[in-house]
């Protein structure tokens, strides 16, 4: 799940200042480029970071992004370990605290509560697919316990004596999918295809991050295009940008960053790929692309899509070190594209990789959060990943704190690794029919399930419904108002929160939730916006945010 996870849960926040200061002064020397690699090479084995193989690789596979950056010391080590290693570290980097985005002059329309729509009306089905972390180089029967951030690998050697290798279909032990897992998903969905749309919400590479190419990521984002075309060719698909598709993971530069470090590379693999190739999206929704990785489709009449960029607001992307104000304008932009849809009367479905609350920059997840307050009835649904579980975020009235008016879904992982059973979600959303409402909420969502253990086991995988989370949860339905009565539930009826903690997991649960766990997940259930004290504190609870 983690892209530094050993390294995140190993790291203090003395040691990561030390470190970011260290390299700080190297850059500054008269050393060579190639020496100061050398020498954070050695510094990496010898303080036992991480593997010889992963420092060697990873050093000099974050060189570029790391000289970019320091060289110009637009950021100090306490504002970078506080990004990495949250608020009890450090005051995180916050180059423009104030910024603000300009909200257009028009006057924001009535809230209207959306009925449910008759019995027996017609339901558009959608299927979420996240965070799939395609590992080609996943081995079975091979170490699942390297050492490394990822294992079950072909160069990972056997297992130790009397230790289970890697497992046929998987393996929970820090492994990523094997591509008989993909292949299986999808013919499972192609078999009981009753839906209508996929959104795909990013991360395709495995987390070999110390040792990723650009024709890698190229290369993994054509192979998981490729498997969806063949399986489900008449499938309207709409992609999202995840973190691990940049290269080193998490560097997505803004378009002031030009020359070797540009994005470019990524942005004309998508237009290719996607506009050009499998035509999931028209060819208009190219510039936006080449400008910064987000687009805006109509999907059905009355349906638009918005895909977002999220590492434009992600706190692992050392890029925004330089300025972190709107980057690429794409919150200006979505800004304009909101106004459109409500003026046209149309729908919106946003989606993204990061969540914006928790793992977004403070002042891009505020203003985003603004925009959601401001368009509450135009945008009827938010579908998140990265995080490999499955939970959510629940947005509130900015003057009030106190009236629920969106929330945004946040999908499990297709990749076991994360201490996770794979899983794949179905939302059901009002029909594309004579007077449809697009309800204003999702009408339900079931999320289905791989166990990997009893697959391996029996070497029959089949994907299982674990849940409907309005049978789940007692939901009269899945508005907002709902979600925040489940939430208040949720701190009261253990019984309840032990299903939900269940479903965290994707029935993968490995460890118990003690007082202060509790505490600090429902209080993330309440942040749609990043660094926000006003309804409770992780902090206080100990909730660091990590980089995935």
């Amino acid at each position: 799940m983690v892209s530094y996870s050993k390294f995140s849960s190993s790291l203090t926040c003395d040691a990561c200042k030390i470190l970011v200061k260290g390299l700080d002064d190297l850059i500054q020397s008269n050393l060579t480029e190639a020496e100061i690699v050398d020498i954070a090479t050695v510094v990496c084995i010898a303080a036992k970071i991480e593997s010889e193989r992963v420092c060697r690789y990873g050093v000099r596979e974050f060189k570029d992004e790391v000289f970019g950056v320091l060289v110009g010391h637009y950021a100090s080590p306490d504002q970078i370990c506080g990004s990495i290693l949250g608020d009890s570290c450090a005051v995180p980097y916050d180059p423009n605290s104030d910024w603000n985005i300009t909200l257009l002059n028009t006057t924001k329309p009535p809230v209207v509560v959306p009925k449910p729509p008759k019995s027996g009306s017609p339901v558009v089905k959608i299927v979420q697919l996240s965070d799939i972390h395609y590992d080609r180089m996943y081995l079975e029967g091979s170490n699942a316990e390297c050492g490394e951030p990822i294992c079950c690998r072909s160069n990972d050697g056997q297992p130790a004596p009397g230790v289970p290798g890697a497992g046929k279909w998987g393996d929970h032990r820090g492994c990523d999918a094997p591509l008989r897992l993909i292949e299986n998903l999808l013919q499972h969905l192609a078999k009981n295809q009753e839906f209508h749309i996929i959104y795909l919400t990013g991360d395709f590479p495995a987390h070999d991050v110390w040792n990723q190419t650009r024709n890698d990521q190229i290369s993994v984002l054509k192979d998981i295009t490729n498997l969806l075309l063949k399986y489900l060719p008449t499938v309207k698909v709409y992609p999202a940008l995840g973190n691990h598709e940049g290269v080193p993971v998490n560097a997505f530069p803004p378009p002031y960053v030009t020359g070797k470090n540009s994005g470019e590379w990524l942005y004309q693999t998508m237009v290719t790929e996607w506009i050009s190739s499998a035509k999931w999206l028209p060819s208009d929704a190219q510039d936006d692309i080449m400008r910064g990785g987000y687009y805006s489709t109509l999907a059905m009449p009355g349906l638009r899509v918005v895909s977002l960029n999220m590492n434009m607001c992600g706190k692992g992307n050392w890029w925004l070190y330089i300025n972190e104000t709107d980057p690429a304008g794409q919150l200006q932009w979505l800004i304009n594209v909101l106004q459109k849809a409500e003026d046209n009367k149309e729908k919106v479905h946003i989606l993204g990789h990061i969540p914006p609350g928790g793992t977004c920059l403070k002042a891009w997840s505020w203003n985003y959060y603004r925009i959601v307050n401001r368009y509450e009835n135009t945008i009827t649904g938010q579908f998140f990943g990265h995080k490999h579980k499955d939970t959510f975020e629940i947005f509130y009235d900015e003057k009030t704190m106190s009236r629920p008016l969106s929330v945004d879904y946040i999908a499990g992982s297709v990749t076991p690794n994360g201490q996770v059973n794979p899983s794949y979600r179905v939302y059901e959303v009002d029909g594309n029919y004579t007077g449809t409402s697009w309800l204003q909420m999702i009408l339900d969502h079931q999320t289905y399930i791989l166990y990997i253990t009893e697959a391996n086991l029996t070497d029959k995988p089949v994907w299982k419904l674990e849940y409907s989370a309005k049978m789940a949860y007692g939901m009269s339905s899945l508005l907002p108002s709902e979600w925040n009565n489940v939430v208040n539930k949720l701190e009261n009826d253990n019984a309840l929160f032990q299903k939900y903690y269940q479903y965290y997991f994707k029935s993968y649960v490995t460890s118990a939730c003690d007082t202060k766990c509790k505490a600090k997940m429902i209080c993330s259930l309440k942040k749609g916006r990043s660094h926000d004290k006003t309804l409770c504190d992780e902090e206080e609870y100990g909730l660091q945010y990590m980089v995935c």
